[in-house]
Formats: C-alpha cells, structure tokens, sequence
C-alpha cells in the first residue's frame, strides 16, 4: 500500500490535492471566525481527507501540508510550520482506512461511515497539535484556555463537521465516477 503513494496516480493525485487544497483555502481563508484567531470555515478540508482516504495516508498528508503552506503564503504572506502539519494530519488520518477496508468496501455504507469518522479524528489530532503547539512554543498564546478556545475548539469543529459531511459525499462521487467510466470502456 505505501509504494502506491508513490506511483504516478500518487504523486499526481498530490499535486491535484495540493492544488485543489491550496485555491480553496485561499478564498475560504476570507471567511473567519469571530472570536478566534485567524480561524476559517474551511469546507475545503475534505479536500486532504478525501485524497488520503483515496489515495492513501502519505498523499493525504502531502496534499494538507503543502496546500496549507502555499494558501497561507498567498492569504497572510507566511507560514506556520505546526499549523501545516496540523493540516497535513487531516488528510493523513483518513488515508489509514486502507489498511482497515479493502478495495470496494472503502465505497460502501461502512466504508463511508469510516470516511466520516476518520475525518473527526483527523480534525481533533491535527487542530489539537496545532493549537497546543503554539500554546507550548509561546507562538503569540499564553493560556491553556487561550489555545482551547480561540483556536483549537473553533478550528477542530467546524473542521469536523466539514469533514464529517464532505469526505463521504466526496469518496461516493467519485466512486460513481470510476463505476461510470468502468462501464463506457
């Protein structure tokens, strides 16, 4: 399964994720949250998570990571090496359903269900390392309290529920797509 992400179809669905990701934070980046600081409603994070869960955990990662860092290069002028992480954790947790389903069955009810479920957790790993991270490296937090409620609850949330509702929807259409494409060959 590892080499898989290294494959053409791998190392150009990273490059598709990376890109995807990248556009749509940008523009989502403009939509913040009041009362937190520089947290975003991002439906685009089903983006890492759908290309992890597809693709695989390493392309899932790539495609958050280096998404991430190019979107904030262009929305803020910088980047923030915990927060990429962060966002590379959210496509990286769901590329672990590989090793959990098998071939069809990532598409079916359960298969979905694990779409859903891997999406929440990515989001309360990836925005909780975030979020502490800045709170232990002093990066402008200085309370616990600080982390939990100005960054880590808005982001891990609203990425959740993004994630929860649009990784399954994703990973269905795509899965009538190649059904589809598979019966005109």
């Amino acid at each position: 399964m590892g080499s898989r992400s290294f494959s053409v179809t791998g190392i150009v669905a990273m490059g598709v994720g990376t890109a995807l990701y990248a556009a749509f934070n940008v523009f989502f980046n403009m939509i913040q949250l009041p009362g937190t600081q520089l947290v975003a409603l991002r439906p685009s994070v089903s983006i890492p998570m759908f290309f992890g869960y597809i693709f695989g955990p390493i392309v899932g990662f790539v495609a958050g990571f280096l998404g991430n860092i190019i979107s904030d290069a262009i929305s803020w002028g910088g980047f923030w090496w915990n927060w990429d992480v962060g966002n590379g954790i959210l496509g990286l947790i769901p590329g672990l359903a590989i090793y959990f389903l098998s071939g069809e069955k990532l598409f079916e009810r359960k298969g979905l269900l694990m779409a859903s479920i891997l999406s929440i957790v990515a989001s309360i790993l990836g925005m909780g390392f975030a979020a502490y991270t800045d709170y232990i490296f002093g990066y402008g937090i200085s309370t616990i309290e600080e982390a939990t409620y100005a960054l880590f609850l808005p982001a891990a949330i609203t990425d959740a529920i993004n994630g929860a509702i649009l990784t399954p929807i994703l990973v269905a259409a795509y899965s009538s797509a190649v059904k589809g494409r598979a019966r005109r060959s």
